[in-house]
């Protein structure tokens, strides 16, 4: 059993709450990355020719995409950015002996928490918003 005294906490007890925050950068991390991956996939699709070319509105509307894929893609290298620099500072957190210092890491990883949910939710959004439009003009295959 680990003692923990007022407003003191053992090595113990700061190894396993930074082996928890980790473990979450781990997984944003991992997001980030099949972000990226997704992010390739729907650039080749919105600049590949298999859509219907008398679709009304087709080229503006591709250009709407490519924009907002763009803003999508600075958004998400700040939150790259921001993951790896909240992954340096963790080390930090084991020069903490007090409840006080203890908060600041911990406010700090809900913070980016905050920033990583709202840059996948808004990737998902437009993800999911292309793929609708794409999927209904789409050249049909002919037959032979």
């Amino acid at each position: 059993m680990v003692m923990v005294t007022q407003n003191k906490f053992t090595k113990t007890d700061q190894e396993k709450k930074i082996e928890e925050l980790h473990r979450d950068l781990l997984q944003w991390k991992s997001h980030i990355q099949l972000m990226q991956d997704e992010l390739t996939f729907i650039d080749h699709l919105l600049n590949s020719y298999i859509f219907e070319p008398n679709t009304p509105n087709l080229f503006e509307r591709l250009q709407g995409y490519k924009d907002r894929i763009k803003q999508v893609k600075l958004s998400r290298q700040q939150v790259r950015k921001m993951i790896m620099q909240h992954e340096k500072n963790l080390g930090g957190m084991l020069e903490c002996s007090s409840n006080e210092c203890d908060k600041m890491y911990y406010q700090k990883h809900e913070k980016n928490k905050a920033e990583f949910v709202l840059c996948m939710e808004n990737f998902k959004n437009l993800k999911s918003e292309i793929f609708n439009y794409a999927g209904g003009i789409l050249k049909q295959r002919k037959p032979y």
